[in-house]
Parts: C-alpha cells; structure tokens; sequence
C-alpha cells in the first residue's frame, strides 16, 4: 500500500486532490468514504481484497499514503499518528552502536526523542553544524549512520545544503533523513537531492487546521520501505481512517495556502526588518540568512514561518507573544491561523541546558493566512511599545 501511482504527467495541485482517491466504485461518491472497519472479510484462509485488519493497512489510510508519496515524488509512503511517531519508526532502522547526527537548530521534540529515549538504550547522537559540511567532512565520526536534518530548521529557519550533506552522508555509507515539515512538498521535495527518508508532522501544513495529529514518512528504497513497514505494523503507532480522511482533506488546498503562507510572511518580514524593537530576522528569502543559497536552489518559496529576536531581551519577548490578538499564542504552526510563541519556554523547552537551546529573546511566527495587513498591524500594535 502506498506505493506511488505513475502519474508523473499530473501537476502537483492536480495529484494533491486525485491521486489516491478516485470516486467510490461501489457509489459512485466523489469523496472515497472513511473505511471505520477494523477488520475485512476473507474468501477463504489468506485470500483477501489486500486487507486484513486495519492496523497493517486501511482504505483509507492507503488513500492517504499513496496521495502524499505522490506529492514528495516518492515510490513509497507511510503514515503514523504523529510526526514523533514516524520518528520513532525511522530510527528503529538503526543497530545498538549506530551513530545519529542532528543538526545543532532541530526541533525539540526529536531532540528529546533521540537523546532522551534512544541515546539512553545505546544509539549514540552528536548535534552538529550540517551548514558547514567541510569541517564536517573533517571530523566524521565513524560510527555514524544517520544524519538527521530540518531544512528550514525550526525554529531558526537555517536552511541546510541536501546535496551536499547526501554525498559526504552516502560516502561514509550512512543514511540521510530530512525533515521536511516547514517546507512542505510544494515548496521542497528532498528526495530529489539525494535524500533517503523524507519526514512529515503532518499536523502543521499538510493538515492545515489545527484540527488533526499525525506523521509521514516518504522514500524510494524498497528494502528499506519494507523494514519501515514492518514496524509500523509491528508497533502500530498508525493513524485512525478519519484522522487520514482530515489530512486527505487538508492536502487539498496545499499549494493554494502556502502561496498565502509565503506572501503573508513576506509583509511581516518587512515590518520586521528595521524595526528598532527588533535585534535580527531569520527568515531565509533574507540575503544574510545562513543557507539563502541553499533555500533559493532547493526551494519554490520560502515558507510560513517567520523567527526575530528582541532587542530588549527575553522579558520583551515574552511580552511580545501575550499582546497580539490575530496572532494566537499557541504551539504548534502551518495553519491556516496565525501563531505566536516563545520557544525557549515552550516548543524547545526540553533543549534547554543543550547544543541546541535557542536564544532566550527569540519569537517565533507561523504567518497564517489572514489578511496581510490586519496581520501586520496586529504585530505592529505589540511591537511598538517597545521602540
């Protein structure tokens, strides 16, 4: 199940609303129905439709599959009930003694995962500069067989070279996973500089309204596609038919938000830049941005998602996120309304202390899809009483 259906000649908004979910055979429906069904029938012993129970696969869960391995250009998809759950999944690939390499700017929840959970049973992990791949390339430990990144990073936005990390990564015959929820496929599809695993919390733009949980993982490798799918029926960490039926759903209109998303976050980096509140801007359309370069090649656009530090400090940020109102404070991002918050003390809470706690001033944006200017003047109102 989910094994990409060849139709290369369809464009992305087109194979985000058609692959995987033609009209109902039996109905004629145009939605493909929610398969709540936890088991099949069987016309005789190990004879079936391709369905047994609906842990190992589901209808509608195949649906899903199958449309986003579409999108990221891949061969085969998985879905899970959360992006930490398909986390979980890829490094379980990996032997006691395996060394992970993460990127020294990634997202809290896969730092707690990987130093937190695994570290501890012998899966050994070093936070590293994957922007700087010649001293990487210098002090390569050789153990390593994983290297983990985000690009653009969270809550940085640093963007990260695929191509170049992929050549010295299958060099020393290690794998290369990429996170790709802020990008999104719309906007950055990894696989096609040489990554081997892509890695969604499909929660954020995928899903698109803050209204589902759940995780994909996009790859070509067969065997490894097999392994994946093993322990994702092994441990069963998948996602319920109508959480699939939300993201299906949400899919939909990916290209159409995040051509919003982009431009939105374009008219609050201008208000930013400059701004005498405000000390620097990460956003990676900025020239001086680490990895612009990287961002332009790889990527349509440049994303949603919006970071700047305070001048005044951490007091003022945390000021900051309670006096919007358009923007909510809230976790999470990469829907269609806009989020504040302040990562230090809350998504990268558990980063605190490590290589990879970030600056106590940052706040951190997901540009919604709202009117651009009652966006701007909303962050503007709480950013003012700062100047």
């Amino acid at each position: 199940m989910g094994e990409q259906e060849q139709q290369t000649g369809w464009g992305f908004e087109t194979r985000a609303i058609h692959t995987g979910q033609a009209p109902d055979p039996a109905s004629g429906a145009v939605v493909p129905p929610i398969t709540l069904s936890t088991t099949f029938a069987q016309e005789g012993v190990g004879v079936h439709k391709g369905y047994e129970y609906s842990r190992s696969a589901n209808p509608t869960r195949a649906a899903l599959e199958t449309c986003l391995a579409s999108l990221e250009q891949a061969a085969h998809g998985l879905a899970f009930a959360s992006g930490l759950a398909a986390e979980d999944n890829i490094i379980r690939v990996l032997h006691q003694g395996d060394r992970v390499l993460l990127g020294n700017d990634a997202y809290g929840g896969t730092f707690r995962l990987i130093s937190k959970v695994w570290s501890p049973l012998g899966f050994p992990w070093s936070a590293v500069d994957l922007t700087d791949v010649d001293a990487l390339a210098v002090n390569w430990p050789p153990d390593t067989r994983m290297v983990w990144l985000e690009t653009p990073t969270n809550p940085l936005l640093t963007c990260v070279d695929i191509e170049r990390i992929a050549e010295l990564a299958h060099l020393h015959g290690a794998l290369v996973v990429v996170d790709n929820t802020f990008a999104t496929p719309y906007l950055q599809q990894p696989l096609r500089f040489g990554a081997d695993i892509v890695v969604h919390s499909a929660t954020k733009y995928l899903g698109g309204h803050s209204d589902v949980v759940g995780g994909f993982v996009a790859l070509d490798d067969l065997e490894l596609a097999q392994r994946l799918r093993f322990t994702q029926n092994a441990a069963g960490a998948v996602p319920a038919p109508f959480d699939c039926y939300l993201l299906l759903r949400g899919v939909k209109t990916l290209a159409l938000r995040m051509d919003r998303h982009c431009a939105n976050a374009r008219a609050i980096v201008d208000l930013l830049v400059g701004h005498r509140a405000v000390d620097r801007v990460f956003y990676p359309q900025l020239p001086d941005h680490p990895g612009h370069r990287a961002a332009a090649r790889q990527m349509r656009d440049f994303g949603g998602m919006v970071s700047f530090t305070m001048r005044a400090g951490e007091a003022a940020a945390l000021d900051v996120v309670t006096r919007t109102e358009l923007f909510t404070l809230a976790e999470s991002l990469g829907a269609v309304e806009s989020l504040i918050e302040h990562p230090g003390r809350m998504t990268h809470a558990s980063a605190a202390g490590s290589p990879l706690q970030v600056p106590a001033a940052l706040v951190r944006l997901s540009v919604g899809i709202e009117s651009s200017a009652d966006l701007v003047a909303d962050l503007a109102q709480a950013l003012d009483r700062f100047v």
